[in-house]
């Protein structure tokens, strides 16, 4: 069985295993400790039976921004937990923290462009829309869809442009 719950400092080492096993974007130690010093609320983790670390969603809020909204750093989930709802679960506990605890209108992420299995995640299952596309946006020189996901009443209508990127990228008709 796993548990969805807040991180703690304790967590961050294997927060930090987890992301060096499950993704090509790593971060130092640092990193997880700004984020949990400056937004606690918004860190989550997946814990396995034994204590283990088996998913995280790293999080922040974006301060200078004219709109309260979130921003989600890094999400990630071990190859052996996968198809489990971990992700999906993991972020809508960091979702709900930004709405509730910080006021975001709405969220941000960054996903590779050629990550299809995320994308669908993202727009099929947690419905975010396609805002922009980056180009070189990852140090590789791959290219990143920004992707964003409005709460509640904040939600405006859709631009005919991120629908249709949307649409165009998941295969589904606006």
């Amino acid at each position: 069985m796993v548990c969805i719950r807040p991180a703690t400092i304790d967590d961050l080492m294997q927060m930090q295993r987890c992301n060096l096993l499950c993704l090509p974007e790593n971060y130092q130690l640092k990193y997880y400790l700004y984020h949990i010093l400056s937004w606690p609320q918004l860190l989550q983790v997946a814990e396995d039976y034994d204590g283990k670390i088996v998913g995280y969603v790293l999080a922040k809020m974006e301060e200078d921004a004219s709109e309260p909204h979130g921003h989600i750093t890094s999400v990630a989930v071990a190859r052996t937990h996968r198809k489990l709802g971990l992700a999906t679960k993991l972020m809508n506990a960091t979702h709900k923290a930004m709405e509730e605890v910080f006021g975001a209108k709405y969220v941000s992420l960054h996903v590779r462009e050629t990550n299809k299995v995320a994308v669908h995640l993202y727009t099929m299952t947690l419905g975010y829309e396609i805002y922009d596309k980056e180009g070189k946006y990852y140090a590789d020189g791959e290219d990143a869809y920004e992707m964003r996901k409005y709460f509640g009443a904040s939600r405006p209508a859709l631009a005919k442009k991120a629908a249709a990127l949307t649409a165009a990228v998941t295969g589904t008709a606006i």
